[in-house]
């Protein structure tokens, strides 16, 4: 089997590592394959009959791809493209792009529209042949489009799945009577399509009016395969989500990295994806490839704050000694035909934690005593639902500990874990999450939660500018944006941006995705000031995150950084007005 073929096949399982396994290093006992990605980021593939997925200890938990959903609340399924210009037409609302400060310097003095600047999607595809990815000759916009699903045609060098279609193969498809013969790719949930459109559409008139927010931006698009059924059985994912896996997406910054040259061509990133999985400090993986990005010149990297602040997913707790009870209880309400979740807790250092579980029909498990190495499975006479419990006592990559636990069948109604606070300390301070809202089938819930720390990863990324939600029509924050700070303190999100029925090429849509949108088309605009046009040629995204600060709109009554505004309002007019004062 190539290695090709073992990267697609749901018989091996992907594992990342942020160090190289050197070549041969397993002989002839394991049969797997590897790529890398950096010097020190490598993917393997390795046939799962020979690896327990679900040993998090042995496989290490950071190493095990995490899965992702797109962050909008609506996907709207493929219309006739005569649809689109009819739906154009009627809903362009321009004041989000207005008040961000964005048309303003579309226009004349800056004219700043995105020209020699790329920004880059991982995502659902893009509908390449609509008018909004066009310039007014009828030429594409588009560079690039690495389809990973699509394995007929050939993938870009240095990868080995997928098909690359360039520039000039869009061309000649749009020329064609049949442009699906020439380039098959297609996005067929639409998500990818609204946040190119929104972020870099063209400018539309003659009775069709629309317009993104860097409209001279040229496009690549990474088409994101979907993750392998493994993984969506393994972390419980709904087989109607949208769900991709890290490695496809850290394989995908590494093909819009390879679009930037410094001085000349800048790339932004823009990641309308997130996860509830890992730390909420910014360790995972692909966090830490982000902010390797995000720090390099010529590049910007825009991510997502997620649409989990009003989903009751996140639990603060902090167990006092002092009061008389080394435990406290968490509760979780389950809604009806829910297959599974994962829990993760993780705890502050120095504290130790354990758990048990009590089920709706009343019958409790013994407290399980962390034990090294260890998975527990606890069963349920009343019903079939089972409970798999494993510590991680200092996790890889944060250095904390860890109880995950994956709830197999559970029946409907009130679960509770029990968390017991073994380290000695008299303030024993832990946090859990339940899976974003697209990765559960039901209304499940906790009955007390805490609607901060709800950024969704890789929003906790340090360099990273990192956006949450807001609706411009009246300034409110949007009530299911992610909010701040990180676990541990850290200062995220950095900006807020309209994400409230803002207009895309398929129609008026809501989520913190299209925010960042907006925000990475506004970056492009930028960096056409800061980099094409040599005003400041070295920026990379923390200079141009601070540049953004300094611009932001704020409001006399709150404090900044905010847990919901971060540093204020995107106003993209207003960083030039700030660099005028100065």
């Amino acid at each position: 089997m190539t290695c090709k073929e073992k990267i697609l096949s749901n018989d091996y399982a992907d594992l990342i590592t942020d160090f190289l396994i050197p070549e041969g290093s397993f002989g002839q006992r394991l049969d797997y394959c590897q790529t890398t990605l950096e010097s020190d980021l490598q993917i393997s593939y390795f046939e799962r009959k020979n690896i327990n997925i679900q040993d998090i200890n042995v496989l290490r938990y950071n190493f095990i791809p995490k899965c992702y959903s797109i962050m909008d609340e609506g996907m709207i399924m493929p219309m006739q493209r005569e649809d689109l210009n009819n739906i154009t037409s009627q809903i362009f609302n321009p004041d989000p792009l207005i008040d961000s400060g964005i048309i303003q310097v579309n226009n004349a003095p800056l004219n700043l529209t995105g020209r020699g600047v790329i920004i880059g999607f991982i995502d659902t595809g893009i509908r390449y042949d609509l008018d909004v990815f066009r310039r007014s000759d009828g030429s594409s916009r588009i560079l690039s489009i690495w389809d990973q699903t699509i394995q007929t045609g050939t993938p870009p060098e240095g990868f080995e799945y997928g098909s690359e279609y360039t520039n000039d193969m869009i061309n000649q498809a749009l020329s064609s009577d049949n442009p699906r013969d020439i380039v098959p790719s297609n996005d067929f949930i639409g998500h990818g399509t609204k946040m190119a459109s929104v972020a870099a559409g063209s400018i539309l008139g003659a009775g069709t009016v629309f317009r993104g927010a860097a409209p001279d931006a040229q496009i690549v698009m990474v088409k994101c395969k979907e993750a392998k059924p493994y993984l969506r059985e393994y972390y419980k994912i709904p087989e109607e989500a949208v769900c991709f896996q890290e490695t496809d997406i850290l394989s995908g910054l590494k093909y819009l990295d390879n679009f930037a040259r410094i001085f000349d061509r800048p790339v932004i990133i823009c990641l309308g994806i997130g996860t509830n999985s890992g730390d909420h400090m910014g360790n995972s993986i692909l966090s830490t490839y982000l902010d390797r990005l995000a720090a390099r010149r010529s590049r910007g990297v825009v991510v997502c704050g997620g649409n989990e602040g009003n989903a009751a997913s996140h639990y603060e707790g902090n167990i006092s000694i002092a009061n008389g009870r080394d435990w406290q209880d968490v509760e979780i309400r389950v809604g009806e035909n829910e297959e599974g979740f994962l829990v993760e807790l993780w705890g502050k250092i120095p504290e130790l934690f354990t758990v048990s579980i009590r089920s709706p029909s009343g019958e409790e498990t013994r407290e399980a005593v962390y034990t090294a190495g260890q998975s527990l499975t606890f069963s349920f006479i009343y019903s079939e639902s089972k409970v798999q419990v494993e510590y991680v006592l200092v996790e890889q990559s944060s250095g904390e500990e860890l109880v995950f636990m994956r709830f197999i069948k559970p029946i409907s109604g009130i679960w509770t874990i029990r968390v017991f606070a073994r380290g000695g300390n008299d303030n024993s301070v832990f946090n859990i999450w339940l899976p974003i809202c697209p990765f559960l089938r039901s209304d499940t819930y906790f009955l007390q939660s805490s609607p901060n720390a709800t950024i969704t990863a890789p929003g906790y990324a340090e360099n990273v500018i990192t956006v949450t939600n807001y609706n411009s029509s009246n300034n409110s924050f949007y009530y299911k944006s992610g909010r701040g700070f990180g676990r541990r303190g850290s200062l995220k999100p950095d900006l807020a941006a309209p994400g409230v029925n803002v207009s895309t090429v398929l129609g008026p849509d809501t989520g913190s995705s299209l925010s960042a949108a907006i925000m990475a088309g506004a970056m492009a605009d930028f960096y056409q000031w800061a980099i094409v046009e040599e005003h400041d040629s070295i920026v990379n995204t923390q200079t141009a995150r601070n540049y953004f600060i300094r611009g932001a709109i704020r409001e006399n009554e709150l404090e900044y950084p905010n847990e919901e505004w971060g540093f204020g309002r995107l106003s993209l007019s207003g960083v030039f007005e700030a660099l005028a004062r100065t």
